[in-house]
């Protein structure tokens, strides 16, 4: 939490990556993890980027992934100092992506356990994927699948279609308010 507040607040002032020295740490943080890394701005969505693939070691990934939430998130403006203060961070490691095997669009509704599974969608070239706390804003499975087409750039009701692959996977999630509170 503390290396990626730090680099947040590093690379909004100046643009440039705060240097880490990884001698130090534990090998949990120098192997390759799934992360994505978000910030919510007063209880708003404000940035999340990430890899559902392990790309590189957490530590690194922690840093690109700070980096790219703050100021390369197409959907948003990048973050300003003003609001540095104001970001709640929170960062999810993922688990390994596994595929959801069904028979019918029924069968997956069944299949998916909100507020567990993260969900990742893929149609044709386009993709999409929600963290498992996105049930808590879209707790509907229909209108949560709707929605992941639609963030995949596809019409909400294409998840239905032929053709459409699904994965799951689960995540530990971490929370600057949860650090605090301890």
């Amino acid at each position: 939490m503390e290396l990626a507040r730090k680099t947040v607040r590093e690379v909004v002032a100046t643009g440039r990556l705060p240097a880490v020295d990884t001698a130090p740490l534990a090998s949990k943080f120098t192997t390759k993890k799934r992360l994505l890394r978000h910030a919510d701005e007063r209880g708003a969505l404000r940035g999340c980027i990430g890899h559902i693939v392990a790309q590189e070691p957490l530590v690194q990934a922690v840093v690109d992934n700070a980096r790219n939430a703050a100021l390369r998130d197409p959907r948003f403006s990048p973050v300003t100092n003003e609001e540095v203060a104001q970001l709640e961070i929170e960062i999810s490691v993922l688990t390994e992506p596994l595929p959801l095997f069904f028979s019918s669009p029924k069968d997956l509704l069944q299949k998916l356990q909100p507020g567990k599974d993260g969900v990742v969608l893929q149609i044709g070239g386009r993709g999409a994927t929600y963290l498992p706390q996105v049930w808590e804003q879209i707790p509907d499975k229909v209108e949560f699948l709707n929605s992941l087409a639609e963030k995949a750039g596809c019409e909400a009701s294409d998840w239905r279609g032929s053709g459409v692959m699904w994965s799951i996977y689960h995540v530990e999630s971490f929370k600057e308010s949860d650090e605090r509170s301890r």
